[in-house]
């Protein structure tokens, strides 16, 4: 049995739709190929056709931990010992921070593991930590804990986080022996310090301003600034948790050479200019230490 025949084709029909298709195929290039007819002022250049459209990646949900109890502390005291390790040490943060309102669990990555649990106050003053990374839903943040350099996710897909940003930053070089404290982009103040000797020396890397504390136990220092990051030689200062800190000293021959267990001893002035009244260093503040 032979095929039923099919229809001829209609001629003008068969032209009029290769016209249209010749049409559409030179309206959509229009569309996704830069624009040469238009120079944009600023740049001399070509101004690109914005199409409108965006793109948005998912926001991953975060795990339920029913029991924070279970995880370790992220705090000064505490260890992380499976924590993500902070990839740009030599990079100080932009200054944005938050501050969990109730105790949060950070996470390996977003949607992943949960491995720590983020406190509300650190030493008596609110846990305000650095964001170095964000992810839809999410944010990285140095965390206070052993071992240096750590670091871990929080979700932000409720409203267990406040959220505040800071424009200073502390810098401290300690082949040159000095810290430097910048506001808006501009220097503050800078100063001849103390730093750890070569059998102790302070640690390298950024960190950030843990708290503002004071300890009648000791009379080296009005005020302490304990910061997130800890002795590699020393596990413990004085039966605390061997936190590395900036203070002052009752003498001034300690400055501009290597003359503290790894800490940064500082001279009153200093002092003075992070504890303005009017304008006081942030808890929060990003360090970087070099």
């Amino acid at each position: 049995m032979s095929e039923m025949p099919q229809p001829a084709p209609n001629r003008w029909r068969v032209l009029a739709l290769w016209l249209v298709g010749i049409a559409l195929v030179a309206t959509a290039g229009a569309l996704l190929a830069p624009s040469t007819t238009a120079p944009d002022a600023a740049r001399g250049g070509a101004v690109p056709v914005e199409l409108g459209v965006e793109l948005h990646s998912p926001v991953i949900a975060a795990r339920a931990v029913p029991n924070l109890a279970g995880l370790p502390e992220a705090s000064t005291f505490g260890t992380v010992a499976n924590a993500p390790q902070d990839a740009m040490t030599e990079e100080i943060p932009d200054g944005q921070l938050v501050h969990p309102t109730e105790p949060v669990p950070v996470f390996d990555q977003p949607g992943g593991a949960p491995i720590a649990v983020l406190p509300t106050t650190q030493l008596g003053s609110d846990t305000w930590v650095p964001v170095i990374a964000e992810e839809p839903g999410w944010v990285q943040v140095l965390l206070p804990s052993r071992p240096n350099g750590s670091t871990g996710w929080l979700s932000t897909q409720d409203s267990t986080l406040a959220i505040r940003s800071t424009t200073d930053r502390i810098v401290i070089d300690r082949a040159a022996f000095r810290l430097t404290l910048y506001r808006d982009h501009q220097q503050i103040g800078t100063w001849s310090v103390g730093v750890g000797t070569a059998a102790a020396p302070t640690p390298a890397g950024r960190t950030f301003v843990l708290a503002s504390m004071t300890d009648a136990k000791q009379k080296f220092s009005p005020v302490i600034f304990p910061l997130g990051i800890h002795s590699a030689t020393f596990s413990t200062y004085g039966g605390g948790p061997g936190t590395t800190g900036i203070h002052g000293w009752p003498t001034t021959d300690v400055f501009g050479r290597p003359s503290s267990d790894g800490c940064i001893r500082v001279p009153a002035d200093a002092l003075a200019t992070f504890t303005n009244p009017a304008d006081p260093v942030p808890i929060g503040t990003p360090v970087l230490i070099r």
